[in-house]
């Protein structure tokens, strides 16, 4: 069912398989294509060290802003319906290698708390991979608590991230 009004959400991208770059470029290129939404907006690509099992890749990652008129348990199915087409398997290791990563970060001013959806998504302020792309596009946002994206990406540390550069999508 769509919102009533459109709204802001940010998707984080990430991929640490199968040529990352191209990975997160035909992601952002797939999230462009959804239905109700529109306005897409792209980060730079980061090359960032993994979180989890250090014996794996490291990762490229990237953050979308769109406007929709999803819901965001509907944004949330469209972005999983992407995943599985590009391959992507959730039985996985956690934090392990995959092809491709969407994780709905924001949607407005909401605050989601159920076993399928977290809004806004968690670890999202300590996450230097999630944080410094979406200040890019967006560092005047605010979280549902007030405080803004781009004044909580700049307490962050930027050890293990390198800006790769802008994505051609």
């Amino acid at each position: 069912m769509p919102a009533s009004r459109w709204q802001p959400a940010y998707v984080g991208i990430g991929s640490n398989l199968d040529d990352p770059e191209r990975q997160v470029a035909h992601a952002c290129a797939a999230l462009a294509a959804l239905p109700l939404c529109s306005a897409l907006s792209v980060s730079s690509a980061y090359r960032t060290a993994p979180m989890g099992p250090q014996d794996q890749p490291w990762f490229v990652n990237a953050v979308a802003g769109m406007l929709t008129q999803m819901s965001a348990l509907a944004l949330l199915d469209a972005l999983q319906s992407i995943e599985l087409h590009f391959g992507r398997d959730r039985a996985g290791e956690r934090w392990g290698p995959r092809v491709i990563d969407l994780d709905l970060l924001l949607f407005g001013k909401s605050r989601h708390d159920s076993a399928s959806l977290q809004l806004p998504h968690p670890g999202l302020e300590t996450r230097n991979f999630v944080l410094l792309p979406l200040a890019e596009i967006a560092s005047d946002a605010l979280l549902p608590d007030g405080r803004r994206v781009g004044a909580l990406a700049d307490g962050l540390p930027v050890n293990g991230i390198s800006r790769i550069g802008a994505l051609s999508w």
